[in-house]
């Protein structure tokens, strides 16, 4: 009997991580085809796929490579990248990097700031704290203009960064891909996974998430107009 028992525990935990497995392989088909549906110049607008769930979404951002380098170019001329690179003038220098936002603007690890930078880099400071807990949306719409801004200047390069590279800059850069370029959260995480390793934490997340069900709703209600 416990043998049976075992048994058809098992066939059951495999069959659910066979159905997890299926719908993650279709969010990312999902993503990918609407990625490129947006970047078709003829096409009338995007898809906007049933905003997945947070499971969903651990799951799709669990895919890929675990590692990343100090900074990695995630967007044209978009850097996503650590405090290691931050702190590295001569190497941002080499870069060309012409603007900085600190997603931890404050925080001990992270030094940066107008007067560590000078007149030669535009500097922008999020004082987010990387814990589920921290409420990090009302940042998402004005670095999202930050960066909006930035990458519209002519020549310029934008570093991207908090301590890890992982969580606090990844959920702005995944704002702004949401809010100014129309894509859906679910899009937006395979177009950063494609270049860098990314995971915000579960609250973050759970607020894009919301992010992205509101941007639906918006686009929804002028399509409907």
């Amino acid at each position: 009997m416990t043998t049976g028992k075992a048994d058809a525990e098992t066939s059951q935990s495999g069959s659910h991580s066979q159905v997890s497995g299926r719908r993650v392989a279709a969010l990312m088909m999902m993503a990918e085809e609407n990625i490129s549906l947006s970047k078709d110049p003829e096409s009338s607008g995007t898809s906007t796929p049933e905003t997945p769930t947070l499971k969903d979404l651990e799951e799709l951002l669990n895919t890929g490579r675990p590692s990343c380098n100090h900074v990695d170019e995630v967007w044209p001329n978009l850097f996503l990248g650590d405090h290691v690179i931050a702190h590295n003038t001569f190497g941002l220098w080499k870069m060309g990097i012409s603007h900085v936002l600190n997603a931890a603007h404050g925080n001990i690890y992270c030094k940066g700031s107008h007067g560590f930078y000078g007149a030669t880099i535009e500097y922008y400071g999020v004082p987010a704290h990387d814990h589920p807990a921290f409420d990090i949306s009302p940042f998402f719409y004005p670095a999202a203009e930050f960066i909006h801004k930035a990458l519209a200047t002519p020549g310029a390069k934008l570093l991207v960064h908090c301590a890890v590279g992982i969580s606090r800059s990844s959920s702005l850069v995944l704002a702004y891909l949401m809010i100014y370029h129309h894509l859906s959260l679910a899009e937006a995480i395979q177009t950063v996974k494609k270049h860098r390793w990314i995971f915000p934490n579960r609250g973050f997340l759970k607020q894009l998430r919301s992010l992205d069900i509101q941007l639906g709703e918006k686009t929804q209600q002028k399509n409907d107009i």
